[in-house]
Formats: C-alpha cells, structure tokens, sequence
C-alpha cells in the first residue's frame, strides 16, 4: 500500500490541526473537522432508536457529536491524539460532553470494554486489510444492533475514491491506495447471513467541496446491516 495507515500517518495528517475549526487558513485538518455530519449517517440513523454508539475513526469528531445531539450515548474511538483533543474542545463548546466518552485506539488492535447498539464508521483506514477492519467492527454490535459502514469505493480497481476530499484526509494529491476502498458486495461478503440481516448495500456517488472550495465527486460504499438475535 501506498500509505501504512499507522499511528504516525495519522498524527501527521493532524499534525498543526489544534487552531480553530473553520478558520480560513489553508489549515487542511481544520477543513476536514469543518465538514458536515455525513449524509449517508444521517439518513440511515434516522430510522433507528438512540442507545450506545461507537464511532470507528471519529476524526475531529462531527459524526460523534451529531450522534449524541441526537439522544445516543457515543464513544468516539481515534488514533489520533490531536484529532481527539479537537473533538473534545468542540463536544464541551456545544454542551454535549456528558454523551460522548473519547478514547484514544489503534481499532486494528483494540478492543471495546462492551457491545454497541450501533456501530459506525465513516472513511476510516487502518493499518490492517480494509475489509478486516470492518469484520472487527462487525464484532461490536450487540444483538438486534446495527452496523453502518461508509467507505470509499474501489470500482473494479480503477481507484475511483475520492478519499482525497474526505475524512481519510489524503490532501498531498494522491488518492488512497486501491486496497483502501471496497465495494458493496465484498463488505457484505463478510456479514455472515445467518448472523447478519442486510438492510441496505449500496455503492452512490455525491458532490461536496474539495480543497479550495472546488466542488469534488466522492464515490461511497454505504452498507448498513442488523445483526440477528
């Protein structure tokens, strides 16, 4: 792979990101904590009953922080130690701080201390094979819970992602390596169907803006899923 996807990529990527969220300043970790909630997250979520919720890669913590204003109870797990600092300053500005819990994790190889009613991630890569990320993740959902995952597409491994305008924060001009994206039906592939109903498994592309406020077309991988009693 192009990127180990490590903890020191990760620092690096938000390295110089303690100013604040949303100055105009070139600063592209600042940008991407700027961004909002996800859309994908935002439609699938809202047919379900808040609980707990584990955000996989919170980043700056947006997805995080408009889980909990929604009622969920969210612990946001990052790598990034500044990342997270981000996220806590902004989830006491919005008086949220008694629903998100932030914990510093390699999630290649950390462990929850419980299961989660639903669990989500958003572009997050990590220094394990992309889709052994996400069957870890598939194993922190409690019975009758629901895994969302939102990646970024591998179309036949012509590397049509989009990663570079997106959390995964690839803003030195290169897309994330083919290894990094997915497509539906490999996600689904390992959600056994005897453990797992699939509520949706699509792959869609939207517009948003880019560095510099160029708008830029994202290609997603959205698969949502309910894990059976």
């Amino acid at each position: 792979m192009a990127h180990e996807f490590d903890r020191a990529y990760w620092d690096d990527i938000w390295a110089g990101a303690g100013g604040s969220v949303g100055d105009d300043d070139g600063d592209r970790p600042a940008a991407m904590a700027a961004n909002p909630p996800n859309p994908h997250l935002i439609r699938e979520v809202s047919r379900l009953v808040p609980g707990t919720t584990l955000e996989a890669g919170c980043g700056a913590g947006t997805e995080a922080l408009w889980l909990a204003s929604q009622g969920w109870q969210v612990t946001g797990a990052d790598i990034a130690a500044e990342a997270l600092t981000i996220a806590a300053r902004r989830s006491a500005e919005l008086g949220l701080s008694g629903r998100v819990s932030w914990v510093e994790a390699d999630l290649s190889a950390w462990e929850p201390p419980a299961r989660y009613d639903l669990v989500t991630t958003h572009y997050a890569h990590p220094a394990i094979p992309q889709l052994d990320f996400y069957e870890r993740l598939a194993g922190w959902v409690a019975p009758r819970g629901t895994l969302l995952i939102v990646g970024h597409l591998n179309d036949a491994g012509h590397g049509r992602h989009g990663g570079h305008v997106t959390h995964a924060g690839h803003d030195r001009g290169a897309h994330p390596p083919a290894e990094a994206g997915v497509t539906a039906a490999s996600v689904t592939a390992r959600l056994e169907a005897d453990r797992w109903e699939i509520v949706a498994a699509e792959e869609t592309s939207r517009e948003m803006p880019g560095h510099g406020g160029a708008p830029v077309t994202v290609h997603d991988v959205v698969v949502t899923a309910t894990r059976r009693p």
